[in-house]
């Protein structure tokens, strides 16, 4: 139970990052300051945050442009779903013995 409420937590989290980097990306990029990298938003989706990153992007009008974008994120959300239902499938599969 305390692993449930920990990973409901971390997912939380890692969307809210998504959501906030997509964001201060894009005032950074307005106010022509150093930007967070590509690598490190990307990151983010892998490790999560992808509802939170694709939000972010489409809310703030950030990086829709660019096809590592708005192709890639929406691709690892589909990854990420496909590994959950796998995963899934394989734990009520388990016989214990």
């Amino acid at each position: 139970m305390l692993a449930r409420i920990i990973l409901v937590i971390y997912i939380i989290f890692i969307n809210f990052l998504g959501i906030a980097s997509m964001a201060s990306d894009k005032i950074r990029a307005m106010e022509r300051r150093f930007r967070i990298p590509e690598s490190v938003l990307l990151t983010i989706a892998i490790i999560g945050g992808s509802i939170g990153s694709i939000t972010g992007m489409f809310l703030f009008h950030h990086k829709i442009r660019k096809a590592k974008f708005r192709f890639g994120l929406p691709a690892i959300l589909v990854v990420q779903v496909g590994l959950i239902v796998l995963l899934r499938s394989m734990m009520t599969s388990i016989v214990f013995i």
